[in-house]
């Protein structure tokens, strides 16, 4: 009977992790090894100001929890002591708290992630990690659509003003 309760146990915990999978923009695998308790603790502080959540797992249950949402190809690097990194917010908001941490903290190195259901390996999340915010992104994106009304009406004016010109003359 204690068996089947250590097993009900590992499933329900199983059935959490795939719910906060589920549930996030993004998910990141990063390995800690050799990273101090008080350097862990900031990283945890880091990504907790931007939205996301470090949680460090059983392999084992953590592998079970990604095949249940469909996340098979991160089950590769889910091996040896990793934490798991949940963003809520913003898709790249644990991409760029990652690097930015792993930039002067070289213990911590980030293996693989999934972003908007989309696995990336490495070197993928790093390129992450590089972009604009989102909400950078849409202001680009703004700017963009807007040019060529803001340069029709600035020729429109040009061209009233001309016209005034000819006409006082």
């Amino acid at each position: 009977m204690a068996n089947q309760n250590i097993i009900n146990l590992k499933q329900e915990e199983v059935k959490k992790i795939a719910e906060k999978m589920s549930n996030a923009k993004s998910v990141v695998v990063a390995e800690y090894q050799g990273l101090t308790v008080d350097k862990t603790e900031e990283l945890r502080g880091l990504l907790r100001d931007a939205g996301c959540e470090m949680i460090v797992i059983k392999n084992n249950i953590s592998k079970r929890a990604a095949e249940e949402v469909g996340y098979n190809d991160l089950t590769q690097d889910l091996n040896g002591p990793n934490g798991v990194i949940f963003a809520y917010e913003d898709s790249i908001s644990a991409a760029k708290v990652l690097y930015t941490f792993a930039k002067k903290n070289k213990k911590i190195k980030i293996k693989s992630g999934v972003v908007d259901g989309d696995f990336y390996n490495q070197d993928q999340i790093k390129e992450i990690s590089q972009l604009p915010s989102r909400e950078t992104l849409l202001a680009m994106l703004a700017t963009q659509l807007l040019a060529p009304v803001r340069d029709l009406a600035i020729g429109l004016d040009l061209l009233t003003k001309k016209e005034e010109t000819v006409e006082s003359n």
